[in-house]
Parts: C-alpha cells; sequence; structure tokens
C-alpha cells in the first residue's frame, strides 16, 4: 500500500508550520529527497500491528437500559469468562471505561470516543482472566477522567449508591458504585489526581493508588505518563491485596515500570498494627474546605488504631502541600501534550501503542466545543505554559517534584504509614443540568487538595472507609513507602477488622 504523497504546495504549508519559508523550487528539491523515507512509511502502512493476541472468548455485550442502570455506573455490559483456577476464580471484576477490552466498545465517558472498539486487551485485563476473574464489563467514568466529581460523565452523570442524586466521585465513578452497590465485587481504577480514591472514599470502599508503575498502564487511554496509575477498588481489604497480587509486576511494555516488583501483599493481613508507626500529616487536616466533622471521624479511626497497638505521632511534611501545586502544571501541560496534541499516545516512549484509538481520538479536534469544561480548564492552563513559557514550567515542577518526593521520604524515616482524610468533604449533591462553568468546574476539583499531592510523588495511598457523616462514607487515607504496599493492607485490615466502619 501507499500512503499519499504531499504536493510542492502542501509541503510549503507544512513548512510554514514549522516556522519555515521555503521556495516553491526548494519545495520540489525537497519532495524528491523525501522520497525514499516516505517509501518507508509505504513499507510500514502494509504490515499487520504488533498487537496481543485475545486469549479468552467474549460476549458481545450491550449496553444497558435504565431499568438495569439505576445508577448510571454501566457504560457496557459483556462477559469474559478467565481461566477455570486462580487467585480470583469466582470474583467478579469491572473495569474503568478507559481500559481495553477487546471486541467491547470505549467510550472514556467522552462521545467523541464513541464507536471506538479496542482490538486487544489491556495487560491488567489479561492478567485478571488468567488469575480465574470473570469480567462482566466495563464502567462509566468521567469526561477523559478529568473530574472528582461524577458529573462529567456522556451521556449523564453516576449517582451514589448511598445516596441518589449525590456524586459517586471521580473519575473512576462507575468503577466504585457498583462495588458499593455490590454489582460486582471489585473494580479497576485510574488514578492521576485522586480518581480511584476519591469515589472509594465517597462510595464507602477500599480504593489503592499503588506505587508509580506498579501496576502496567499498557492498553489504558493515558492522561500524563507520569502520573497515570492504576489499580484495584473492592468491598474489603483481602480482595484488594489479592487483586493487588494478580495485577502488580512489569509486563515489558509500560516505560512507567522503571524499577516495578510484584509482591505477596496477602501475607501480612493478620499482622496487625501493634508497634506500627503512624504519622498524622498536619498539612492533610489544613485544607481549606475540610468539613470539621469529616476531619473528627478521621481522627477518631487514627484513635482506633492507637487503640489497636500502633505508634501515633503528628508530622508535618512540607511537601505535601508543594507536590499539590505542582499538579497545575505537570496535569494540565503534561496531559495537553499527551492526551490531546498527542492524540491520546503522545510520543518519545516505547511500548505498546494503541494505532486505532490515536486515530479516532485525534478527531476532537472536529468537536472541541463539545469537550467537558473541566477538560477544557486543564487545556488552558496547559496551553498557556507551553505558549507562553515554554513548558518551562512543567520541567521545573518535574525537578520540584523530587523535593516533594524527599520531604515524604523523610518523614517515613520516624514512621512506618502516614494518614489523612482521603478527601475534604463528603459526597456532595450533583450539579443541576445548566449550571454555570464555575459550579461545573468547582465540582469537578474541589476534593483533590490531598490526593493529587501523592500522584506527583508516585507513594502509595489507599482510601479505607472509616464512618459516616450525615448518613455518607468518609474515607482515612494510608500513605506508604514506595512499594510498601503491603504495610498500608496491614493496617488496613486491623482497621477493618476491628469494627463495622459503618457504626463507626
Amino acid at each position: 500500500m501507499a500512503i499519499e504523497r504531499p504536493d510542492a504546495g502542501q509541503l510549503q504549508q507544512l513548512a510554514r508550520q514549522l516556522h519555515l519559508q521555503i521556495s516553491e523550487s526548494e519545495a520540489a528539491e525537497y519532495l524528491a529527497l523525501m522520497q525514499p523515507n516516505l517509501d518507508a512509511y509505504d513499507l510500514i502502512d502494509g504490515l499487520p500491528d504488533e498487537i496481543p493476541q485475545i486469549k479468552y472468548p467474549r460476549e458481545k455485550g450491550y449496553r444497558p437500559g435504565n431499568e438495569e442502570n439505576a445508577l448510571n455506573a454501566w457504560y457496557y455490559k459483556s462477559r469474559v469468562q478467565g481461566a477455570a483456577k486462580g487467585k480470583l476464580a469466582g470474583k467478579t471484576v469491572v473495569l474503568k471505561d478507559n481500559i481495553a477490552l477487546a471486541g467491547v466498545p470505549m467510550m472514556n465517558g467522552a462521545a467523541s470516543l464513541e464507536g471506538h472498539v479496542p482490538a486487544f486487551d489491556a495487560t491488567v485485563v489479561t492478567r485478571l482472566l488468567d488469575a480465574g476473574a470473570t469480567i462482566l464489563g466495563k464502567a462509566t467514568c468521567e469526561h477523559f477522567c478529568l473530574s472528582g466529581g461524577s458529573h462529567t460523565s456522556y451521556p449523564a452523570p453516576v449517582h451514589n449508591p448511598w445516596r441518589q442524586g449525590y456524586s459517586a466521585g471521580g473519575s473512576s465513578s462507575g468503577s466504585a458504585a457498583l462495588v458499593a452497590a455490590g454489582e460486582a465485587d471489585m473494580a479497576i481504577g485510574c488514578d492521576q489526581g485522586g480518581s480511584i480514591r476519591i469515589p472509594a472514599a465517597f462510595c464507602g470502599t477500599y480504593g489503592m493508588k499503588p506505587t508509580h508503575g506498579l501496576v502496567p498502564y499498557t492498553g489504558i487511554m493515558p492522561i500524563e505518563a507520569t502520573l497515570d496509575h492504576t489499580g484495584p477498588i473492592t468491598a474489603n481489604v483481602k480482595d484488594n491485596a489479592l487483586m493487588l497480587e494478580v495485577l502488580a509486576g512489569p509486563d515489558g511494555l509500560d516505560p512507567r515500570q522503571y524499577a516495578s516488583r510484584g509482591g505477596n501483599y496477602t501475607s501480612g493481613l493478620d499482622k496487625g498494627v501493634r508497634g506500627l508507626r503512624i504519622g498524622v500529616v498536619t498539612e492533610g487536616f489544613q485544607l481549606p474546605n475540610l468539613q470539621p466533622l469529616l476531619a473528627e471521624k478521621v481522627r477518631s479511626a487514627v484513635a482506633r488504631l492507637e487503640g489497636l497497638g500502633a505508634l501515633v505521632g503528628e508530622v508535618s511534611v512540607p511537601g505535601h502541600q508543594l507536590a499539590a501545586a505542582l499538579w497545575s502544571p505537570i496535569g494540565c501541560e503534561g496531559l495537553t501534550m499527551q492526551m490531546m496534541h498527542g492524540n491520546g499516545m503522545g510520543f518519545n516512549w516505547e511500548g505498546l501503542y494503541d494505532v486505532a484509538l490515536l486515530d479516532k481520538h485525534a478527531a476532537w479536534r472536529d468537536s472541541a466545543d463539545t469537550l467537558s469544561p473541566s477538560l477544557k480548564i486543564c487545556m488552558l492552563i496547559g496551553q498557556y505554559g507551553l505558549t507562553r513559557y515554554n513548558g518551562r514550567y512543567y520541567a521545573k515542577a518535574q525537578n520540584l517534584a523530587r523535593r516533594a518526593r524527599a520531604d515524604y521520604d523523610r518523614a517515613f524515616g520516624d514512621f512506618d504509614l502516614l494518614v489523612m482524610p482521603t478527601v475534604p468533604m463528603t459526597a456532595q449533591p450533583l450539579p443541576q443540568p445548566g449550571c454555570s462553568i464555575t459550579e461545573f468546574i468547582s465540582r469537578a476539583f474541589e476534593m483533590i487538595g490531598n490526593t493529587a499531592a501523592l500522584d506527583v510523588t508516585g507513594h502509595p495511598a489507599m482510601s479505607v472507609p472509616c464512618g459516616l457523616v450525615d448518613g455518607l462514607p468518609v474515607g482515612m487515607m494510608l500513605i506508604g513507602r514506595h512499594y510498601a504496599e503491603s504495610t498500608i493492607y496491614q493496617a488496613a485490615a486491623a482497621f477493618e477488622a476491628s469494627g463495622n466502619w459503618e457504626q463507626m
């Protein structure tokens, strides 16, 4: 097959996009010199793509109607039965709808991606199925995953299973809602600013954002590679640890996995917390929108851990506030380059690219005005930083992230775990249709003050339900050293076993 060749006029136009001026005669000369390179494109165009084979058959599936989707948490139902035996045999799983499940539509919460059908399974999908899990389908997520609320998903918001008309959190909104509602045992979420932990906190589930790179992101639509995390959302600690055992470890395709490893995360679930040193992070309780009753619930949960034998003390981590600020240039400029200008894939990394997704997502430019305001504001911030300041603040923020990470690591010199509220408030009412841009955007990002920092530093962090305020769940966030997920699970399991969190 042959790709389309430009003519001299088109080449001059391309040159102007590169801030070059070439004459018509120069363009003709360049065109002749370009032909061997374009012949290489022809060769590539004629070869089959190098993508994984599909190992497990799956149902054609369907998009459920309102009668079986009261929370709007399902995007697509399609049953895929995994291996006959394995760690997850008998467990049902739902996938966030930014994860490739071959032959099943993927929309990532956005109308512009509607109709895209992945041709291969994400690594996490294959690992779940190899471990015996049964995948039930895809969970609704926020518009290109750019919201901590649950009101930006197309075509309708996801409702909190604890209270209709209230946010389920985001961006893994449907994942947490379906687990909390008992419609799936487990779910996969993804987290760039809190998108596993926020819905887990709002819905009363256990949500683990593992160490950056611990779980391969291969086959999941990225936002910003240095912030991309994926991990489990479950109804109990044991399932969460078991699921992470299955998911963790290198796949040889994800460049985020520069120092990855797996682990036996269930081995320490019965160790208890006696002698475990837990630091209460001062800055985590200083968010201006922190609800006093929610803070009290988290402090009561910490006191319960202390009563179980943990050694508890207060600790200041100045890097926590710094990391939260660094999220803006890293997240906004990074996503503008990788997810938008880079057509969902970006450049300059080795691994498995989803070429069909790249082709489909490139059409966002044809309907850019329909993008969610929550994405638009991130793009506007990002483009301003790129255009006015040449990306220098992205670069400087990445340098400063090492300082924020070191501040956390210094705290871990005195403590085994750190703790703070996952989010500053309980689930809030969903914005009404037609609300102002200000309200729409504010409700998308008002809850990320504590969660976003850990995406920048890459430390593992888990939201653990620890009580109710006005009938809505409260989340306590446990934070560990890099690759110390086992310690988090140890404390979470001890807390879970100490009583019914709904009555605390």
